[in-house]
């Protein structure tokens, strides 16, 4: 068995676990990893110390794993709640909670949350019934807006277009009458981002903002530092990001989406509990990762420095690469991507290429934000 005072857990075996074992074993610390994935289809155990294949729920498998952990994360915002709490029973240290997992876990919760608050955010409706949409009072003006499932939606997924109220109702329906919000689409002049790091005694430390591009509703790049994003914005990001964290007593890394509209007005978007894609960027452009601040939180670690020594532009690689000039799957040639200096290639170990599927990342830095987008543009035409 593992020294439990030298072993971490991560529930979830996707390649946000993953790199965070990368992280944590340069540390010196072995890591568990429970995923109902077999290893071949899991990024994370195939490289973790201990590979628990096993449901999220199964109690057996939660007892073992609290046995031989210091502490548990998450690395995906889908894992139960309840899950946590009974990890949390058995006196492990378990970062972040159930509450704010919970909370991002569904969206009308979060927007009420958000609410609570007094912070900003999109103009929406919540759909559970077919009479609630037959009792809306709701103007023509509202649309086009989004029709989003109140869970289990992440990049794109479980989104609809709405242009007019006559559609409405079949679209509510595609989406199996689940839960939903109706949420105004409003004219967006950038799309943000905050990760911090919050520890158990309560310091916070912020990375630098990033300005991310979305395409199909997923993430494509991310431009760090933002040269769109005056100060007197990036304060008011912060701020609320530090709202958030102390209102829901978060422990753990945490992003935060913002949307920038006219007035440098901020509305926020969502939260997700965990390390974010739109923070990848810090693995080299930043002197400790947001990996490394995940580990150094379970581990009881001071909070490392979050400054950024090089601009930085991340890019996503999709598995749509695969099939530029193929019906089958071909992998990329890297070596035309690696001929750019500062250019550093991270893949997710996925053995199978899928449209839409994230299978890597590419961070590409230079000494001027003007460069590293020279450097990004290249890559772009590349993939």
């Amino acid at each position: 068995m593992k020294n439990k005072y030298k072993t971490l857990g991560i529930l979830g075996g996707g390649q946000l676990g993953r790199m965070f074992c990368q992280s944590a074993q340069a540390m010196g610390f072995a890591v568990c990893v429970l995923d109902p994935a077999n290893l071949e289809d899991s990024p994370a155990a195939s490289i973790a110390d201990i590979h628990i294949q096993a449901d999220y729920e199964d109690i057996q498998a939660l007892d073992y794993m609290a046995d031989i952990c210091m502490a548990i994360s998450i690395e995906f915002e889908n894992v139960p709640a309840s899950t946590l709490e009974y990890l949390n029973n058995k006196n492990c240290f378990i970062a972040p909670n159930s509450y704010a997992v919970s909370i991002a876990q569904d969206r009308v919760k979060e927007k009420s949350f958000f609410q609570s608050l007094n912070l900003s955010v999109a103009p929406f409706y919540i759909i559970d019934t077919l009479e609630d949409i037959n009792n809306l009072d709701i103007d023509e003006n509202f649309f086009p807006a989004i029709l989003k499932t109140s869970t289990l939606g992440y990049d794109g997924k479980g989104q609809l277009n709405i242009n007019s109220f006559s559609d409405l109702k079949s679209k509510w329906q595609s989406l199996n009458q689940v839960k939903c919000i109706l949420e105004k689409r409003i004219n967006i002049l950038n799309e943000i981002s905050v990760i911090l790091a919050r520890d158990k005694f309560g310091n916070i430390a912020n990375y630098p903002i990033g300005q991310n591009i979305h395409k199909d509703g997923i993430l494509f790049s991310s431009t760090v530092p933002s040269s769109n994003t005056p100060t007197n914005i990036s304060e008011t990001a912060y701020e609320c990001a530090k709202k958030i964290a102390i209102g829901i007593d978060y422990i753990g890394v945490l992003c935060i989406e913002f949307f920038v509209v006219e007035g440098e007005k901020l509305y926020i978007n969502e939260i997700a509990p965990r390390p974010h894609n739109s923070g990848h960027y810090t693995q080299n452009a930043c002197i400790t990762s947001q990996f490394e601040q995940q580990a150094r939180i379970l581990a009881g670690f001071p909070l490392g420095s979050t400054k950024q020594h090089t601009p930085v532009v991340l890019i996503n690689i999709l598995g749509d690469s695969w099939y530029k000039n193929s019906e089958d799957a071909i992998e990329p040639d890297w070596s035309k991507f690696l001929q750019y200096n500062g250019v550093q290639l991270h893949l997710y170990g996925k053995n199978i290429a899928k449209k839409g599927r994230k299978m890597g990342h590419i961070n590409c830095l230079a000494d001027t934000i003007k460069q590293a987008q020279n450097i990004a543009n290249n890559i772009e035409n590349l993939l």
